[in-house]
């Protein structure tokens, strides 16, 4: 229960103001002048006034409403090193027993973690957590908030004013200040680099700590998918520029390792992740054909539509013994370099296609042995059979005989008929999900027809080695792929492609088909038929592993931290199996099944969270002294403290008025605000006008009287 006296003015405030002025004045005139009864006068003209001011007693009936008090506890990934745990959790039950005991306070306890199956999320980001805690109180209920930190904390607001309420910030320090730790940053690193090619990677590693005093040359790995590719001496302190050579296309996993030190307070930030996308540069492909046909076009418009490709087009148009007595000075044409493309500059080439050639001097035996040589030594070669495969003239009798996977019966089919995926072709990736392919049936073949349209010729061939993708009538060799050596081949045992760039009763799938053989012969990453993939996606690792096999062998994979566990994948189509495993941690997964292995990283590459694990009160200082709260190492031993909670220096919690100090060194202070609900308001008017009335011609029948005597 709550009074006090208001006023309602029965007219407006300034002539309310004008008439106590001209009161006063009067007044103060009679008093001057000595007039009789001036006094009395005096008096009803206050009465006067105040009956104008219609004062009034207010009595409310108030319920006292509690104060908000908001505990952040971080529970981020450095809050687990060491025991930053333990002491989180001691400091958090000795601050919740101490404000349980007080009365009119509300405690608010909230948690913040780090989100891994965010790549965005990063850092520790506690007054994001703190704002949408305290969203629905009013900043005049608030009467201060308390963190629970090892003070790594990446969302400190510039100015209290950004914070929304006036009450001092307290934070408790979990950590030790002689903490001791080995840092890896990468200042620079290319997104991109050449396949074939080095990068430079630069580096760094600082020691903090006593370490720090001394420099000191140490050892620094790198890996790369996994393997390990090389270590380095580097001198702490300093920048390091490492050279890295991109063997492959598409993404590159690059991890970097500096050996840890004695006593280090984490070995999470002793590494960092690089991704460097692998691209090729201008890939060059030796096209050779062997005479004028209706589909020499169709691969020259294949190759000459991507940009990437530099196309050397090799048409023999005649062979050197048909001569016509024709000069050479009226020749159109000039002679071909074939020394220098299939001696000299071989190697320069990433691919070869024979594209219904027939052996007739033009390329001598040695340009072919050359040319198997640069498959047995990790090159390219891709041959389209013409009629001519069948007889005598074929390139399988040649030097190239020892690279090629199929060998010719003899036979020429001239029957129209329509490729068919086989089983295993439905397991790889050149040929698996081929649009308008018939689908698979239980038993892995194919269930039907193809929806594509015929083609009318097929060099009958026998499988030396390698894996058929497709058949033509009587399940006869179609398409033939094969690794030798160090290098790929693949052989198209027809001639017929160029019917399904026409659109011949349909068409067909041809230049997905082609892209992809010319990606696969290339080593493309993405078309690799034993493969192990993996990727973090919202808190989990989901596992791709691809394979032409019946069955697949049980996944390894190892976390950030060194635990182990191990999953065996599904098969949920033709040669593809999955599996999906939570992640509990931020950093990088290695995976592993004995024959592959594969690399995920949770979250960032090098999260905020791990830059610097080292406790401080440095960034979170200048807020705490601009609300007017304290800082306490509670992990620290100190005389300050008297009595111990847990062994930790956690300090008493007292309410103070506004205007006072907040904290002390054994002491942080929550604002007392005061605040109240008004459950009901009654209003008595001091002076109703029957008793002003008869007061106020009581004064004047007084003055008048006084004035007669």
């Amino acid at each position: 229960m709550a009074w006090e006296i208001v006023f309602s003015p029965v007219i407006s405030a300034p002539f309310l103001w004008a008439a106590l002025a001209a009161a006063v004045l009067l007044t103060g005139f009679s008093t001057w002048t000595r007039l009789r009864g001036a006094l009395w006068r005096g008096v009803a003209l206050a009465l006067v006034i105040l009956t104008l001011a219609n004062p009034s007693i207010l009595e409310e009936e108030r319920d006292p409403v509690d104060d908000v008090v908001a505990l952040v506890v971080d529970e981020s990934a450095s809050q687990k090193i060491g025991d930053r745990a333990q002491t989180t959790a001691a400091a958090l039950a000795t601050l919740e027993q101490q404000l349980t005991a007080l009365n009119g306070l509300e405690v608010r306890v909230l948690r913040v973690g780090t989100d891994i199956g965010s790549q965005q999320a990063d850092g520790t980001n506690l007054f994001a957590a703190l704002e949408s805690g305290l969203i629905d109180v009013p900043q005049e209920r608030i009467s201060g908030a308390i963190l629970i930190t090892d003070g790594q904390v990446h969302d400190v607001p510039d100015a209290p004013a950004t914070l929304g309420f006036q009450a001092p910030i307290h934070v408790l320090i979990t950590g030790k200040k002689a903490d001791q730790d080995r840092k890896l940053t990468v200042i620079r690193a290319p997104r991109f680099g050449i396949v074939g090619e080095t990068v430079t990677v630069t580096v760094r590693v600082d020691d903090y700590g006593p370490a720090s005093k001394t420099r000191a040359l140490v050892p620094v790995t790198l890996s790369i998918d996994g393997e390990l590719k090389m270590t380095r001496r580097v001198l702490t302190g300093q920048t390091t520029n490492i050279d890295v050579k991109i063997d492959h296309g598409g993404q590159n996993v690059i991890e970097i390792d500096v050996s840890p030190i004695e006593n280090e307070l984490s070995l999470q930030n002793n590494k960092a992740i690089v991704l460097t996308n692998g691209i090729r540069d201008r890939l060059r492909v030796l096209l050779v054909s062997g005479e004028p046909h209706a589909g020499e076009r169709t691969w020259r418009n294949l190759l000459k539509a991507d940009p990437s490709v530099d196309l050397v087009h090799f048409t023999i148009l005649r062979p050197p013994e048909k001569q016509d007595g024709t000069p050479i000075g009226e020749l159109s044409l000039i002679a071909f370099p074939t020394r220098e493309l299939f001696s000299i500059k071989l190697e320069e080439f990433d691919l070869i296609i024979f594209d219904r050639y027939r052996r007739r001097g033009v390329l001598p035996q040695i340009y072919l042995s050359n040319i198997a040589r640069f498959v047995e030594q990790g090159g390219a070669l891709l041959t389209a059979a013409g009629p001519a495969f069948a007889t005598p003239f074929s390139l399988y009798r040649s030097p190239l005989a020892a690279v090629l996977p199929a060998q010719p019966t003899g036979d020429v089919l001239g029957q129209g008929y329509k490729p068919q995926v086989t089983q295993l072709g439905y397991r790889h990736p050149v040929t698996s999900n081929l649009p308008g392919a018939a689908p698979p049936g239980e038993d892995g073949r194919a269930s039907g027809e193809a929806s594509w349209g015929r083609w009318f010729r097929l060099v009958d061939s026998k499988k030396i080695s390698g894996e058929t993708l497709m058949v033509g009538p009587d399940d006869r060799p179609l398409l033939v792929l094969d690794r030798f050596k160090e290098g790929r081949v693949a052989q198209l045992m027809s001639d017929h492609v160029w019917l399904w760039a026409r659109g011949f009763e349909g068409g067909g799938p041809q230049a997905e088909m082609l892209r992809r053989l010319a990606h696969w012969l290339m080593k493309e990453p993405d078309l690799e038929e034993e493969d192990l993939r993996a990727m973090a996606k919202a808190g989990t690792i989901e596992i791709t592993r691809r394979s032409i096999s019946d069955q697949v062998g049980a996944v390894t994979v190892t976390s950030p931290s060194g635990i182990v566990q191990t999953v065996m994948p599904e098969q949920v189509s033709p040669g593809i199996w999955r599996a999906v495993v939570p992640a509990e941690e931020m950093g990088l997964y290695k995976l592993n099944d004995m024959t592959h292995s594969a690399v995920a990283a949770m979250g960032p590459l090098n999260p905020l969270e791990y830059a610097d694990v080292r406790a401080t009160d440095s960034k979170l200082a200048p807020l705490v002294d601009a609300t007017g709260g304290g800082v306490f190492w509670v992990a620290e031993p100190s005389e300050q403290f008297f009595g111990l909670s847990d062994g930790l220096n956690v300090p008493d919690i007292r309410r103070v008025r506004a205007g006072r100090d907040m904290a002390g060194r054994t002491w942080l202070g929550l604002k007392q605000n005061n605040q109240y609900l008004v459950r009901s308001v009654t209003q008595i008017p001091l002076l109703v006008p029957i008793l002003a009335l008869i007061l106020i011609l009581s004064a004047l029948l007084f003055g008048w009287y006084r004035e007669g005597r």
